[in-house]
């Protein structure tokens, strides 16, 4: 029975990281050695558990129904290995987190190194890009998210806000009309920021919103290529306060129309309501949420 629980983690493990080699590498075993298991597990078993061509990998039904008892079973099994360190031990093991690249030119950066610092036994393993990640998926414990949070089963806490200025470079606006209202706008060119939408809306003093739609011929999924982008003049662009201040302390940005404001947008700690690192991922959130109070 031992040996095949072993194999059920492995599985699970090649399920989790979505490749053998990518589950080789995070178990630090041979890439054979793992096909090895996952197929002498299916001979026991009398049933395929992974479709597998040379571009991908599925699970078929037996795979689906093995995969969530197994996790379910890790899943126990972290808790009460978890649950044993928060109370004889420091806190120790792997967190795996992902966050927006942008947040690695905030305060948040201190507050991630203020925690590896607290807990030197928890091993961070950080992915950052502006690209949203599948939590579940992918396997992480934790996400940073920004924006406006959909509903869904993931537990969430919110750890404050970003700020968004509405940034063009001075060539370029020196060449049109000097904008008065956001209708002004329509006509400009505007860089866009893929998982946004393409509709920008403005708040004027007294609180009215505007929404303006634009054309648009750049589209990026990096807020650090909007910034660029706008330098060089391609035209208008929605980026984080921080970008926005680095380019008008350098003069490469303006901000366009300043009386107007632009929603902020929200920073969130989003997990599973079943994480595989409860007890870790409750302290990286509560810690985090404490130190950007």
């Amino acid at each position: 029975m031992i040996d095949k629980l072993r194999s059920m983690a492995i599985f699970a493990t090649v399920v989790d990281c979505g490749t053998f080699r990518a589950a080789a590498a995070h178990l630090g075993l041979a890439p054979s050695r793992i096909s090895q298991t996952v197929t002498d597990l299916e001979r026991a078993l009398g049933v395929t558990l992974l479709y597998r061509s040379t571009r991908q990998m599925s699970l078929t039904t037996d795979g689906n129904i093995l995969y969530e008892q197994t996790r379910a079973m890790l899943h126990a099994a972290e808790s009460g290995l978890d649950a044993i360190r928060s109370t004889s031990t420091a806190p120790a093991g792997v967190l795996r987190v992902t966050a927006p690249a942008f947040v690695t030119q905030t305060a948040m950066m201190a507050a991630f190194s203020d925690f590896a610092k607290a807990h030197p036994r928890v091993s961070l393993n950080m992915h950052f890009s502006d690209q949203p990640s599948d939590l579940i998926r992918d396997g992480y414990d934790v996400a940073i998210r920004a924006g406006w949070l959909e509903d869904s089963e993931l537990l969430t806490r919110n750890l404050g806000h970003a700020d968004r200025l509405l940034v063009a470079s001075p060539d370029y606006v020196a060449a049109r009309p000097t904008p008065a209202h956001p209708g002004d706008l329509e006509a400009w060119d505007w860089l866009r920021f893929v998982v946004r939408p393409d509709q920008t809306d403005l708040i004027a003093p007294d609180g009215a919103i505007v929404s303006v739609v634009g054309a648009s011929s750049v589209s990026v999924n990096s807020a650090d290529a909007l910034y660029e982008f706008a330098t060089r003049g391609l035209g208008l662009a929605v980026i984080p306060e921080h970008l926005a201040c680095r380019g008008f302390a350098r003069g490469d940005l303006v901000h366009v129309l300043p009386e107007w404001s632009l929603r902020p947008l929200g920073l969130h700690a989003v997990w599973p309501d079943q994480s595989r690192r409860e007890n870790l991922t409750l302290l990286f959130v509560r810690f985090l949420a404490e130190a950007l109070a």
